[in-house]
């Protein structure tokens, strides 16, 4: 069971190409697409989910033919939108029983226990009779899960999920992502690097409309060990670096400039080796574009 795309295209009327030639195949699990705002991640997304036509190319799941098959496809899909909203005056549980009969579960006593099920999954449980106009955005992302969960679907997509979440409400969105991807594939979209660190054993780095790197995590940060130096600069220190080597980033550290450069050797005796980790692979592969 994979999600395989080739060869993936889509231009808005306004002229604007938001996915070029996009080719990746998504096997079981925790999958993580990163990429900085208007890369494509949303358009890929939408596309996946039935929700717009592409102009070129094919996607399969399953043995589904996405854009041929959107009913099939349907069938198996939890969506998690970047924007979902919610009825404020209404409960968790009966919001979830609206969903599910739309989904199709007609009988009301399976309908009645899927429900319960997903609100004790999402840790909704003591809070089921409360309105959802009063969660915490935490609580309405969970929400938005356990609507996604509803018929036990194969391929789950989640876009940009944690996106403004505390830390401590992000921590527990992880803990539920990284059990529900167990026998299912599972789409996560972000621009936050460390949900991708956390999660995924598999990921693709979106630029321009375009799959400019894709590998295993921690694979893709041992490629940089040895190639990756480190100083603390000056403001002027940082412009005659930044004119004469491969700046991958700046970072803030007590105040100071820690500057990430990439040199196949020690640049000069002022930098040290610097540990790789996947905000370096994200910046190197975006600023190689």
């Amino acid at each position: 069971m994979e999600l395989v795309l080739s060869g993936v295209s889509k231009t808005y009327p306004n002229g604007v190409k938001a996915l070029n030639d996009v080719t990746l195949t998504i096997p079981r699990g925790m999958f993580g697409l990163l990429g900085p705002n208007g890369a494509g991640k949303s358009s890929l997304m939408r596309s996946v989910a039935t929700l717009q036509p592409i102009d070129g190319g094919t996607m399969t799941f399953d043995g589904i033919d996405v854009s041929k098959e959107p009913d099939k496809l349907r069938d198996v899909l939890g969506y998690l939108p970047q924007d979902f909203g919610v009825y404020p005056k209404v409960t968790a549980r009966d919001l979830l029983d609206h969903l599910a009969r739309l989904k199709g579960l007609a009988n009301r006593t399976e309908r009645k226990d899927t429900v319960e099920a997903l609100l004790k999954k999402t840790n909704l449980w003591e809070h089921a009779s409360k309105r959802l106009g009063g969660y915490s955005g935490g609580m309405k992302q969970r929400f938005g899960i356990a609507q996604a969960l509803i018929g036990n679907p194969k391929l789950i997509i989640v876009d940009e999920p944690t996106a403004g979440l505390d830390p401590q409400e992000r921590i527990r969105f992880h803990a539920l992502l990284s059990e529900i991807s167990e026998g299912v594939v599972v789409l996560l979209s972000t621009h936050i690097v460390g949900d991708i660190a956390d999660l995924c054993q598999r990921m693709a780095i979106m630029a321009q409309g375009r799959v400019v790197l894709t590998g295993n995590p921690l694979e893709l940060m041992k490629q940089l060990e040895g190639k990756l130096w480190k100083r603390f600069v000056t403001v002027t220190e940082l412009a005659e670096v930044t004119a004469s080597m491969a700046v991958i980033a700046v970072r803030t550290i007590a105040g100071q400039r820690l500057v990430h450069v990439y040199a196949e050797e020690k640049p000069n005796e002022k930098f040290e080796p610097a540990t790789p980790d996947l905000e370096d692979v994200y910046f190197r592969s975006l600023r190689a574009q």
